[in-house]
């Protein structure tokens, strides 16, 4: 075992122990969700910028009506209007 090569002292570990083969599974799949994450923050959130010269500010690109914080729900995220509390309570402006 001391000249085997890695790939086979892996192979004789799970050959020994096969209780570890889901642990792996899921360390794996872990670290492919992590790595695509990473991948969609770095592509397509507006708050990264990769070419510098052709658009310095890309955040200033966006307008009023497109969307950057996602809710939780799936639902489009409406602010209220703006004598309403999130309650929906109505606040009357002081006179």
């Amino acid at each position: 075992m001391a000249g085997a090569s890695l790939g086979a002292r892996f192979y004789q570990q799970i050959k020994r122990h096969p209780g570890i083969i889901p642990m792996i599974g899921f360390i794996c799949l872990g670290m492919g969700s992590a790595g695509l994450y990473l991948l969609r923050l770095a592509l397509r959130s507006p708050d990264v910028c990769w070419d510098r010269k052709n658009n310095p500010e890309p955040w200033n690109r966006l307008s009023p009506n497109d969307q950057y914080k996602v809710p939780l729900d799936g639902s489009r995220v409406t602010p209220p209007h703006p004598l309403t509390s999130w309650s929906g309570d109505p606040q009357l402006p002081y006179h």
